[in-house]
């Protein structure tokens, strides 16, 4: 399980080092893609390829479905994560999530954010503002 919020930089070749506490569970390589609000998504080859299955399984004649898995699906690269725990950053990856230099890394339970800091303490900040209405809005899903 990934949890915890650890900022990072980039380096100039676009390296970007993953927490000890996460490379424990991850292996050599893992797979990044767009994520949701502007951030990229990491994922385990495992919880991947459990994901990709379900993506993979949405009914193409729908738009919504067909969006859904060409952002995922297309937009994933496996990456490996090198000897001293970094792993690089797709340009295009970089591009969507408007990655400058100093990123904020988040354990989501099963799966790693990367997000430009700057972007994150915007949602941040915003969330932490109006968490009150989401629990309410969330019970009704039994959280």
């Amino acid at each position: 399980m990934f949890i915890g919020e650890y900022t990072y930089k980039i380096d100039d070749k676009k390296r970007l080092a993953v927490p000890v506490k996460f490379r424990e569970e991850l292996n050599k390589k893992v797979v990044i893609t767009r994520g949701l609000d502007s951030s990229l998504f990491l994922y385990s080859l495992k919880d991947w390829k459990e994901l990709a299955e379900k993506i993979s399984k949405l009914p193409f004649s729908q738009k919504d479905a067909r969006g859904l898995s060409r952002m995922m699906l297309a937009g994933a690269m496996e990456v490996e994560i090198d000897s001293l725990g970094r792993i690089l950053i797709p340009d295009y990856l970089k591009q969507y999530a408007l990655l400058k230099k100093e990123v904020v890394i988040a354990g989501v339970y099963n799966r790693i954010e990367v997000w430009d800091k700057s972007t994150w303490d915007e949602y941040k900040g915003k969330t932490e503002n109006e968490v009150g209405d989401i629990a309410e809005r969330l019970s009704e899903l039994g959280v």
